[in-house]
């Protein structure tokens, strides 16, 4: 049986780069926006939520 008692190591999701927007939609620009408005007051659940919505975002060719 495995030792359960051993510590699990975690990557940081804020650790990732900032998605780019895509250029000229308007869907991203706005999420920049709030993302930037969050993390101007420390929200910093409220920034990862806008990178997670930026970059599942879809646009075509884009992978």
């Amino acid at each position: 049986m495995q030792d359960l008692t051993e510590p699990v190591f975690l990557s940081d999701p804020l650790s990732l780069p900032d998605p780019v927007p895509a250029v000229g939609c308007t869907v991203c620009a706005a999420l920049d926006q709030q993302r930037e408005a969050a993390r101007r007051i420390g929200d910093l659940a409220a920034v990862s939520d806008s990178n997670i919505e930026i970059r599942r975002h879809p646009h075509p060719g884009r992978s």
